[in-house]
């Protein structure tokens, strides 16, 4: 499978000029190892999946305009994409599955989607019985390439914010960000910069599948056990084939460790983060993630979402 390359990336950043924020680098919990933050969460959807639904929606002909575009998310990419779409006046479907947090499908109608609720086993599918009997353009949350670009994006402002930059550590669920940010690394700046992917321990399909050096997918009633519910997806063969060649490692951190990150971000740095938007840094304060002392600026968590349910956002920072 071809992978993407730096110039889609950089293709992609010029795109997204003053369509997305570029969110800047802040200092982690003082408490703690010395590492910054890449606080996602302050795009205008709550996550970093605004930058490759964008992407996609900016590339798409004028007759998909007029037909419409589907996907489906637990939320964040519906979000985003349903945002995006909104912009370019482009009809959104989002196929959501049951048990999503209210807060994201309440937010993925207020930005005008079309949401259709199944379960969680159902919504690939459904999506593809709607892109064929609708003749709607699907968008997936990651197995893309103009998605994977538009999260690269983070990688290459990264580079440009930190220039001492020696590990980047990012969530991983389908796989769209850390593939697009380690190509950013890996062709940027070859040998210099690491990519670390990190996972729940409920939720490791991607860790089991690079080791084992096939592809795994685990089940929702595995993946659902973690309380970081944008990870609870699996890597498809294209992220897989980017992770399997360009990510440097993967580490797996306890559902403590994550809650403990999200209760850190908050009272240390001033952050709102869910749980998936946590994990990068709860590697790093669990110590899976070795950092330099007095030197901040060489490893940088990127904080992927901030679209946290509320009643289980005072329950971890409390």
């Amino acid at each position: 499978m071809e992978l993407i390359t730096a110039d889609d990336v950089r293709a992609a950043e010029t795109r997204l000029q003053d369509q997305v924020v570029r969110t800047p680098l802040t200092a982690g919990p003082p408490e703690g190892p010395p590492f910054l933050l890449k606080p996602e969460s302050l795009q205008p959807t709550g996550a970093f999946k605004l930058r490759g639904a964008t992407n996609a929606v900016a590339l798409l002909g004028s007759a998909q305009r007029r037909t419409g575009v589907v996907t489906h998310s637990s939320g964040n990419h519906g979000q985003a994409l349903a945002y995006a779409a909104a912009r370019y006046r482009v009809p959104c479907t989002v196929v959501v599955p049951e048990g999503a947090p209210k807060i994201k499908v309440d937010r993925m109608r207020a930005f005008g989607a079309r949401l259709v609720m199944v379960p969680p086993e159902e919504r690939e599918a459904t999506a593809r019985e709607l892109e064929a009997g609708e003749g709607l353009t699907l968008v997936p949350p990651f197995d893309d390439p103009h998605v994977i670009a538009g999260q690269g994006t983070v990688g290459l402002e990264i580079l440009e914010q930190s220039p001492e930059v020696t590990t980047i550590v990012v969530p991983v669920g389908g796989g769209g960000l850390a593939s697009g940010v380690a190509t950013a690394a890996r062709t940027v700046r070859p040998h210099r910069v690491r990519v670390v992917g990190v996972e729940p321990e409920l939720a490791a399909d991607a860790a089991e599948s690079l080791r084992t050096g096939e592809l795994v997918t685990w089940p929702p009633e595995r993946t659902h056990r973690t309380m970081a519910d944008g990870v609870r997806v699996c890597l498809c063969e294209r992220t897989f084939a980017h992770l399997r060649e360009r990510l440097d490692e993967v580490v797996t951190v306890t559902e403590e460790e994550i809650g403990h990150a999200v209760a850190a971000l908050a009272h240390g740095s001033r952050l709102v983060a869910e749980p998936s938007g946590a994990l990068a840094a709860a590697a790093i304060l669990a110590g899976r993630v070795a950092t330099t002392p007095g030197r901040p600026g060489e490893t940088v968590a990127v904080v992927s979402g901030g679209n946290v349910d509320p009643e289980l956002f005072v329950r971890l920072v409390s």
